[in-house]
């Protein structure tokens, strides 16, 4: 039951547990917000940002804001509604700076080492293949980019074991609601 509701390990939710989530998403963001979530990060001006696993695109207007015109942040997600919100932000708040990309969550469209940030919230626990995952991630980061990953629906423990696992990543920092990785085997 727990992997149905919460999406564990099935890649892509379908259409209506999407559209739940989004539903479920809007009312909590309408209490709490969204905007301070991503200050732990130090997005700055100028840089590239992934947001994986971009999903309604409730962080998008904030690290488009954040990287301002001269950066870019590339919104990308396995879902088409997914992409589907993306634009309708896009459209909505004129971000100029914000690129969705479809991903079949194996590669996504983009260049090697293009990113100087890629954070994945509340998505790590519905991947089916993490080892392509962070692979690809660590593909995207640049030598001295940095990872934040949430643990999602899944014990930290879990998440951190299938980080260390991969390879691809070290832990320099974790607190209560992510981890913060950086690239090796580059």
């Amino acid at each position: 039951m727990k992997k149905i509701l919460c999406g564990n390990e099935m890649d892509k939710l379908p259409n209506w547990g999407f559209k739940v989530m989004a539903f479920l998403f809007n009312i909590g963001d309408f209490f709490m917000g969204t905007d301070k979530r991503l200050d732990p990060f130090k997005i700055q001006n100028g840089q590239t940002v992934i947001d994986y696993g971009s999903g309604t695109g409730r962080y998008l207007r904030k690290a488009s804001e954040l990287v301002d015109n001269n950066g870019i942040v590339y919104a990308v997600d396995i879902h088409e509604l997914a992409i589907e919100s993306a634009f309708r932000l896009i459209k909505k708040y004129d971000l100029k700076n914000v690129k969705p990309l479809l991903t079949d969550g194996k590669s996504v469209a983009l260049p090697s080492h293009i990113a100087d940030c890629i954070y994945a919230l509340d998505m790590f626990h519905m991947v089916k293949d993490p080892l392509t995952f962070l692979k690809e991630l660590n593909r995207l980061i640049k030598n001295n980019g940095v990872l934040y990953i949430e643990d999602g629906h899944q014990s930290r423990y879990t998440a951190k074991d299938k980080i260390l696992k991969s390879g691809f990543w070290e832990i320099v920092e974790e607190n209560k609601a992510f981890i913060t990785c950086k690239p090796k085997n580059q």
